[in-house]
């Protein structure tokens, strides 16, 4: 599927979920009984090696730099298991954790972590989560990190509905005054025990959610950071280092990956990242795009950010897509055009 036709399909869930459309389906119909079927043999190999304990990762972080002049920070995480930080054993190896202690490093500022992410969610535990967010007497948090999309795809809820309830989700913090940043669906193609061929079906549905999920977004107001297959590669190389003992969730290394590649996101909404780095880079094939051609490059490359630009053009709105994550000197630099699936 050229960059095009992935732009096409995400266009028409986003607008699906914005008009009020359901029948969108992410993989076609006479794939959904071999999708179940092999998706039920991969869940009996997953979850069998972790009690499903979430450790707390919920306090203050950066309290060396802690003025007592200012409030610190306060920085929400809200999504499913991998917001929550499910398959590892310590606080401070959770996604959460490790993007207060990035953001209190880069701000020199404490920040406070509030975690409300549930382990098995889908995007319509969103509502619930933000009602908690937002509840008073406590004050607006100043960022918020959504993850999400994984169990949508494989609890076969239309992307319709998904791409629905995120972006409800982000219109009401933002409206609340909160910056917003989701990490996107992640690759399912990734997973060890699933194969083929549902191994390329997953990967094919988790990029069309994704990237329907990143023009809902940005339509709110909100960045994306593409989760994709970042962990593709390491896993490929070292799946026992970078997943977890269930080879479903990652490992604190795994987690790490992930989260330095949203954190630069989390900055930039918060005015933190150094002005040069906001510009696009034409080496980097940074640029301004129509926000379906950017949602669909952006799935198909992990650590790729999208954000509002122009509210409209041509071809409707447009996007300021950048590449923030920096890739090793081992790594390969990307083709010139997005990959196929």
């Amino acid at each position: 599927m050229t960059s095009m036709s992935r732009a096409r399909v995400a266009r028409r869930i986003a607008a699906g979920a914005a008009y009020g459309g359901g029948g969108v389906g992410l993989v076609g119909a006479a794939a959904v009984g071999l999708l179940l079927a092999e998706m039920q043999l991969a869940r009996r190999h997953v979850g069998n090696g972790t009690s499903g304990r979430v450790p707390s990762a919920e306090g203050l972080y950066g309290d060396a730099y802690d003025s007592h002049d200012e409030p610190p920070l306060l920085l929400a995480m809200l999504g499913d298991s991998t917001a929550a930080g499910q398959g590892v054993h310590r606080s401070g190896q959770t996604p959460g954790a490790l993007l207060a202690s990035g953001l209190a490093a880069v701000a020199e500022h404490p920040v406070q972590l509030r975690n409300v992410a549930l382990p098995g969610a889908q995007s319509d535990d969103l509502d619930r989560q933000v009602g908690l967010v937002l509840a008073p007497p406590g004050p607006m948090p100043d960022v918020c990190v959504i993850m999400i999309g994984a169990n949508d795809v494989t609890h076969r809820m239309p992307p319709t509905r998904s791409v629905r309830h995120l972006s409800s989700a982000v219109r009401r913090l933002r409206t609340a005054g909160s910056e917003v940043v989701v990490g996107t669906c992640p690759d399912l193609g990734t997973i060890e025990p699933v194969q083929q061929p549902l191994r390329w079906l997953a990967r094919r549905a988790s990029r069309q959610l994704a990237a329907a999920q990143t023009i809902g977004v940005v339509e709110q107001g909100g960045r994306t950071v593409s989760l994709g297959d970042l962990l593709g590669p390491e896993f490929a190389a070292n799946p026992r280092e970078l997943f977890g003992p269930d080879n479903y969730h990652p490992s604190a290394e795994g987690y790490a990956t992930a989260a330095m590649a949203v954190l630069p996101t989390v900055c930039a909404t918060l005015g933190l990242w150094p002005a040069e780095e906001e510009r696009p880079d034409v080496l980097r094939r940074e640029g301004f795009l129509p926000v379906a051609r950017a949602a669909a490059e952006a799935a198909s490359e992990a650590g790729t950010e999208v954000t509002a630009a122009m509210p409209t053009g041509p071809r409707g709105p447009w996007a300021l897509l950048k590449r923030r994550r920096r890739r090793r000197v081992s790594e390969p630099d990307p083709a010139p055009t997005a990959p196929s699936v």
